[in-house]
């Protein structure tokens, strides 16, 4: 046999529901950033071999994060980091595109600013157009100054 709800329950109820709805769809707006030191220790930590791609480049093979999974990794450590195009040059004689990327972490008591480059040739038959994997380059670059994945850059020294 069930029991029925007094109008005082079913009130009750609906604005418990009501409650977790609102909690649920509030969205945070402060106390997501850290430190900076907080921010670069966790960029600093070894990123799991998982997430690491192998290309092979002039005969030799190259260890790299994908642009997107350090977008991700940056997301979830650095919540308010900001990026941006500073430069698109390309060679005198148009066979290279260069980008110059930087990378800002803003900390709860300081911000830091990182830019590198990334050049590839026009030519280049892989996926997306050489601008795009220019700045793919000189962001994942400018993140690895800042520590991030900056471990494969020397893993044989290692």
């Amino acid at each position: 046999m069930q029991k029925r709800r007094t109008k005082t329950e079913e009130k009750e109820k609906e604005k418990e529901k009501e409650k977790e709805e609102d909690d649920y769809n509030e969205i945070p707006t402060e106390g997501i950033s850290r430190p900076l030191s907080v921010i670069l220790k966790q960029l600093n930590k070894k990123v799991p071999e998982s997430l690491i791609r192998v290309r092979s480049e002039d005969g030799f093979s190259i260890n790299y994060i994908p642009w997107h999974i350090v977008n991700r990794i940056m997301n979830l450590h650095a919540p308010e980091w900001t990026g941006e195009v500073r430069n698109i040059t390309y060679s005198p004689d148009g066979k290279t595109v260069s980008v110059v990327y930087r990378v800002t972490l803003h900390g709860t008591d300081a911000e830091i600013s990182r830019e590198s480059t990334g050049t590839v040739s026009v030519d280049d038959k892989g996926y997306g157009d050489p601008v795009q994997k220019a700045e793919a380059m000189a962001f994942r670059r400018a993140c690895a100054r800042l520590g991030l994945g900056l471990h494969l850059y020397h893993e044989d020294l290692l």
